[in-house]
């Protein structure tokens, strides 16, 4: 049973909500749909890619007044400005860390299992054209723009763009000049407070639309690409996805398990946003609810809003396996023997550019791009022979990031002793504690309303986050 707070500030039991009216079963049941429809009538699934495409806009339009609410309250609240600069530097050091592993992991598996081994392919055959646009916004990533791109060209250009790091920057100064001016912008915080509740509000009632997102994305999928598009390099393919799950349950299972939770159960918790990921082949579609739920399990708010977003663009555990595993099943494809030092080139310059492509579009082609040019033996235009099944690699990727990302926030949140381990106990066990401490007091400020605060807190548990 799902408990809320009533007015007297006792917990009462909310009615669990019946099975076809929560969120994972609905998404669920849209991906099968759309995939049993993309495989029989694929001329139609195609066409109902605007549904895919339209739900991700409707997310993406409240991604950066999220974050900026998150975090410019959570860091104005905080007493000790230098919590900010060691929660950043702990986050990017996590980061560094896992992502390094992540590529080595997906260069070791490659060495071992060689999916690429035997086809012969003769490069000159390759359809150099399909990837030429990748290849040249490759060409134009340098680490000094990506630096330069994080600053805005004005302070609300940052929330039109929608650039992620970019309304982190301003969120993190935002939040610096709130806290250095109080308690005279007391009432500015209280506004963005307020206006913060309004915010997630919207996201709960965009998440209802989830279900024809994800079936509209997963039906584009299948009547674009075919299902028998994954036979022909079905080796690179479930080589990936193999590795990815046990990236996931070892690496990150064994991380979580120091921390002190079980990374099924983590699983288990943010069940609806992996489902809405898989999808809708998109993690930034769980972005909004990831920072909810990770508050709710107990991360203070200034972390959450500071390695959530970062993670985003910093750490890409299945991007990075994706990187290496694909760049070595490209040069077994032609018949090419990279040597250790060009492997470890390899490795070296995709730690660079999987943070120079972040928020590009086709991320992830695009580092590969980045990645290939280092090594001139191997031919960028050998990225055609996997660009027909990119897409179904692209779930894997997702969800590899968006559980890495969820995991990190947890670890970071302990490291800095921000973590309340009843609170992620509670969660982990599938009756989280709701709303933090000073939340409650807050609406116990306002009045009591406890039969509409028993209403959101019940769509809260159940709904998604």
């Amino acid at each position: 049973m799902a408990a809320s707070i009533s007015a007297d500030g006792s917990t009462v039991a909310a009615p669990r909500k019946p099975l076809y009216r929560m969120l994972y079963i609905q998404v669920l049941t849209a991906i099968v749909a759309g995939a049993v429809l993309g495989h029989f009538f694929p001329e139609l699934g195609s066409s109902l890619k605007p549904l895919g495409d339209g739900f991700i806009k409707l997310v993406k339009m409240i991604i950066a007044p999220v974050i900026f609410l998150t975090v410019a309250t959570g860091i104005a609240g905080m007493k000790d400005m230098s919590q900010v600069g060691s929660v950043a530097g702990k986050a990017l050091a996590y980061f560094l860390f896992f992502s390094t592993l992540a590529l080595i992991v997906g260069l070791a598996v490659g060495n071992i299992i060689q999916p690429g081994s035997g086809l012969n392919i003769d490069p000159a055959s390759l359809d150099v054209g399909a990837v030429a646009n990748y290849a040249q916004t490759a060409e134009e990533q340098t680490l000094s723009g990506f630096v330069l791109d994080i600053i805005p060209t004005t302070l609300f250009s940052a929330m039109t763009d929608g650039k992620i790091l970019q309304v982190l920057l301003v969120s993190i100064l935002s939040g610096i000049a709130l806290s250095a001016t109080r308690p005279h912008s007391d009432l500015v915080l209280d506004v963005l407070t307020s206006l913060g509740e309004a915010i997630f509000k919207l996201v709960h009632m965009l998440m209802k639309f989830a279900p024809i997102g994800a079936f509209g994305a997963i039906a584009f999928t299948i009547g674009e690409f075919g299902i028998g598009s994954l036979a022909s390099l079905a080796a690179l393919v479930g080589t990936f996805y193999l590795t990815s799950l046990l990236f996931v349950i070892v690496v990150l299972g064994i991380t979580a398990r120091l921390a002190g939770f079980s990374i099924f159960k983590l699983i288990k918790y943010l069940r609806e946003e992996l489902l809405l990921v898989l999808g809708t082949s998109s993690s930034e579609a769980a972005l909004p609810s990831l920072m909810e739920k990770m508050e709710i399990a107990g991360c203070r708010k200034t972390v959450v809003g500071l390695v959530v977003p970062t993670g985003y663009s910093f750490n890409l555990d299945g991007t990075n396996i994706y990187m290496t595993l694909a760049a070595l099943f490209i040069a077994q494809a032609v018949g090419i023997d990279l040597s250790l030092g060009e492997q470890l080139a390899l490795v070296l310059v995709a730690m660079i550019s999987s943070k120079g492509a972040a928020g590009v579009t086709g991320a992830g082609f695009v580092i590969l791009a980045a990645t290939l040019s280092v090594v001139p033996t191997v031919p960028v235009a050998g990225m055609a022979l996997i660009l027909g099944i990119d897409r179904f690699m692209s779930e894997c990727r997702a969800l590899t990031n968006f559980i890495g990302n969820a995991v990190a926030t947890v670890v970071v949140a302990k490291w800095e002793n921000a973590l309340d381990t009843d609170r992620l106990r509670a969660a982990m066990a599938g009756t989280p504690m709701l709303l933090p401490e000073e939340d409650i007091e807050r609406h116990e400020r306002s009045g009591p309303h406890s039969e509409a605060l028993a209403e959101q807190m019940a769509e809260a548990l159940e709904g998604p986050r």
